[in-house]
């Protein structure tokens, strides 16, 4: 009874952190809004900055997790996250008039590259957040679907703190100006910070156990990628991170830049639609993935995806009022999406790590890194096929990764390296 105490306790740890790593994530594509009115490249570049971090972090994350444990990772990564966001205050505050580099016709100021270096830092931060969350709920669920079960209610932490945070920007923005600029949204990151601090604090007093015991005495004869549907999965992560990013982001900043007044405020609500979604739809997935399998859902939720985006953009320019905006009916099919990006990450990370035994703390350091396509692909969508596509039409990118995700949970799933020594 004792230790089924302990392990709730460490449960419950993990939720919370898993809402701080939406909080944190969920800044960088509306505060890029702030930085694109200004300069248009720099929409995504918040973005690609903090998603760029877990390329560089998710290797030594994963090693990280194995020399001192998950709560000595967790308490390091909360430090980091309020240095990140301390640098991102400090862009509101100097560098304004400072120039230092001319990118596409436009001197850009100091304080842009100040927010980026923030935004980096914070990269560092949810990565290693994100490296403990995932494999100790999967297993103080005990992996299979319960694992799952326990990953997807903790997923719902995060979309709830996921559907505050740009509707909280939003409002703070209201309608985007050439004045507009991060003293706006100060008190948020403040309040970040301050929640930041406040769990480093009580992490430190809690026992939490290391469900895997001492990784460091394991002896590892190959790696992860050994593994075929380990391998395969890593790729749907990098996929599946631009999507679940790239599909908010984009249409907040479409809808930030229509022509009537709190357009801001009004993509703001939209995109807090979105993640009210995934909150709705992992919800679901806590109910229901004790009675269905993972792979089960996985397939229908990408197949539904894919036939909402080409709903989406076969829409053509129709309209519909949503508070008090003139909004375009392809937006509310593409924010349905939520509904099903909601399960993937958890449901990806089960099937791939399913049957790694002591390699699942090495191979979440290799989804961590894979998570940069939560940068590139956003960056890609916005820089490279919208100029040619349109908003809309950037959006066949978002279909021809979810054809992956979908023929990975009908095949790539599955795991044909069972002779590999696991204990």
């Amino acid at each position: 009874m004792a230790q089924q105490k302990r392990n709730w306790v460490a449960i419950i740890t993990m939720f919370f952190i898993f809402g701080m790593i939406s909080f944190v994530t969920n800044m960088a594509a509306p505060f890029g809004n702030i930085w694109g009115f200004t300069y248009e490249w720099a929409g995504m570049a918040g973005n690609l900055m903090n998603f760029t971090a877990y390329l560089f972090m998710g290797i030594p994350a994963g090693n990280m997790l194995i020399k001192f444990g998950y709560k000595k990772t967790a308490l390091i990564a909360l430090g980091v996250g309020v240095v990140g966001l301390g640098v991102q205050l400090l862009s509101s505050k100097v560098g304004a008039d400072v120039p230092v580099v001319e990118i596409q016709g436009q001197m850009c100021a100091l304080n842009l590259f100040i927010y980026l270096l923030g935004a980096l830092i914070c990269g560092f931060c949810v990565c290693m957040l994100n490296t403990v969350v995932n494999p100790m709920l999967n297993l103080l669920g005990g992996g299979g679907n319960t694992g799952n079960q326990l990953v997807q209610a903790g997923g719902s932490i995060n979309s709830l703190t996921g559907t505050l945070t740009p509707m909280l920007v939003g409002f703070l923005i209201g309608t985007l100006t050439k004045e507009t600029s991060m003293a706006e949204v100060a008190p948020l990151v403040i309040t970040g910070m301050c929640i930041f601090a406040a769990a480093l604090v009580i992490i430190s007093f809690i026992k939490i156990e290391e469900p895997q015991g001492n990784l460091n005495e394991c002896t590892y004869e190959t790696s992860p990628i050994a593994f075929r549907h380990c391998l395969l999965g890593v790729i749907a992560i990098f996929f599946y991170v631009g999507i679940e990013i790239g599909v908010p982001g984009e249409m907040n900043m479409w809808i930030s830049r229509l022509p009537f007044e709190g357009a801001a405020a009004v993509a703001g609500s939209m995109a807090a639609i979105y993640w009210a979604l995934m909150l709705v739809g992992r919800i679901a997935s806590t109910a229901i993935s004790a009675f269905v399998s993972t792979r089960v859902q996985m397939i229908c939720v990408s197949s539904l995806a894919i036939l909402l985006l080409l709903l989406a953009i076969f829409t053509g320019d129709i309209t519909v009022n949503i508070f008090d905006g003139d909004v375009p009916l392809s937006c509310v099919f593409i924010f349905l999406t939520g509904i099903c990006t909601s399960i993937m990450w958890g449901g990806i990370f089960n099937l791939s790590t399913e049957g790694l035994g002591k390699y699942t703390a090495k191979a979440s350091g290799l989804f961590m890194m894979m998570v940069v396509g939560g940068g590139i692909m956003p960056f890609i969508q916005d820089n490279l096929v919208r100029p040619y596509t349109g908003y809309l039409g950037s959006y066949w990118l978002i279909i021809a990764m979810l054809v992956y995700i979908l023929y990975y949970s009908i095949s790539g799933c599955k795991n044909v390296n069972k002779d590999i020594k696991i204990d």
